[in-house]
C-alpha cells in the first residue's frame, strides 16, 4: 500500500512537471557517507534512495543543474532498490554518475547556488548533522537568499545549523521531520536508541516550532517558513522540491 500511495504521488509530479530547456541555476543536495550504525549488527545508515531520486529528478527537470557533496567526497551508499522514477532519474538524468562523485565540502562555493535540499535515511544525522564544513555551507547558502529543504530525517541535519548572528537557523521557524513518535516504533535504528540525535528533540531543543503529526492536516504535509521546507515522511520528498522551486522563483 505504501509503495503504491508513492509510485502514485512520484508519477503525478513526474507528469506535472515542465519542460525547461535551459539551466536556471545550480541545487546543492548533501548525502552521507555513513554506511552503518556502528553497531555489531550493522544496521544501514546511508541515505534513502527514494528520498533523493525523487527531488533530483524535480530540479533537473525544472532546468536546474544538481551537485551532490557530502562529508568525504566520492560514493555514498543508499538503501531501497530503485523503482520508478528513481529507475528514470538514476537512468537518463546522470543520476549515477553525479552521485558516485559527489564533491567534497572544500570543493563547494555557496554563491554558486540557489538552495540546498537534505534527503533522509538515517546517515546525514551521523556525519552531516555535526559536520563543521558542512553546516556553515547551509548557512551560508541561506543568508544569501537560498532555500533549504529536507525530508525525512534530512531535516535533522538542519538543526544545528548556526547564521552568523550566532543563532540557529532553525529558531522560531516551523519545521518538521521523522517525528519521536514514529521513531521509538520502528526497528530500523533499534527505536532510536542507535542514534546519535532525536532529530525532533534536537530541533526542539535548538528553538525550532517542530511540526507534529497533531499539528499537522495530514502526516505527510510539507511544511515551507521563511525559505525553509521539510516533510516527516518519504512520500512528500517530490514535493518539498516542487515547493522548493516555488519559493526560489518567488524572489
Amino acid at each position: 500500500m505504501k509503495r503504491t500511495f508513492l509510485a502514485i504521488v512520484i508519477m503525478l509530479l513526474f507528469i506535472a512537471c515542465k519542460d525547461t530547456k535551459g539551466e536556471k541555476g545550480k541545487i546543492l543536495m548533501i548525502v552521507s557517507n555513513m554506511e552503518d550504525m556502528g553497531d555489531p549488527e550493522k544496521h544501514f545508515a546511508g541515505n534513502n534512495l527514494w528520498e533523493v531520486a525523487p527531488p533530483y529528478h524535480i530540479f533537473v527537470s525544472h532546468g536546474y543543474e544538481v551537485d551532490f557533496v557530502s562529508p568525504t567526497g566520492g560514493n555514498v551508499p543508499f538503501s531501497m532498490d530503485p523503482m520508478g522514477i528513481s529507475s528514470y532519474t538514476i537512468k537518463y538524468e546522470n543520476f549515477k554518475d553525479k552521485v558516485e562523485s559527489s564533491l567534497t565540502p572544500d570543493e563547494v562555493n555557496f554563491k554558486n547556488y540557489q538552495a540546498v535540499f537534505i534527503g533522509g535515511g538515517y546517515g546525514p544525522l551521523f556525519d552531516v548533522a555535526n559536520n563543521e564544513n558542512l553546516l556553515p555551507i547551509i548557512a551560508q547558502i541561506y543568508e544569501n537568499g537560498g532555500v533549504v529543504g529536507g525530508c525525512g530525517h534530512g531535516p535533522g541535519a538542519l538543526a544545528n545549523v548556526k547564521l552568523s548572528s550566532g543563532e540557529y537557523m532553525v529558531k522560531d521557524k516551523k519545521v518538521t521531520g521523522f517525528p519521536n513518535s514514529t521513531e521509538v516504533t520502528k526497528s530500523w535504528a533499534k527505536e532510536g536508541t542507535l542514534l546519535p540525535i532525536m532529530l525532533e528533540d534536537q530541533l526542539r531543543a535548538n528553538g525550532a516550532m517542530f511540526q507534529n503529526k497533531r499539528d499537522l492536516n495530514d502526516k505527510h504535509d510539507v511544511v515551507v517558513d521563511e525559505r525553509i521546507v521539510t516533510t516527516m515522511f518519504l512520500p512528500s520528498s517530490a514535493i518539498v522540491a516542487k515547493e522548493m522551486i516555488l519559493e526560489i522563483e518567488k524572489y
